[in-house]
């Protein structure tokens, strides 16, 4: 994300986001991933509320 410079995460990107989610449904944390801080607080915040609005289910 701090390659191209993303500002903004949206929370409807499904295909984004499920690269951030484990397969039992966890946030995958950012050793794991390499992403920033910032971007991995964004991320954890869009997947939130994703899942509040029944885009990602919470467990699988």
């Amino acid at each position: 994300f701090c390659k191209v410079k993303v500002e903004h995460i949206d929370y409807k990107s499904l295909h984004v986001l499920h690269r951030f989610i484990s397969q039992y449904g966890r946030i995958v944390p950012k050793y794991y991933t390499g992403v920033c801080l910032t971007h991995q607080k964004r991320l954890s915040k869009a997947i939130k509320v994703a899942r509040e609005m029944a885009l990602i289910p919470y467990v699988r």
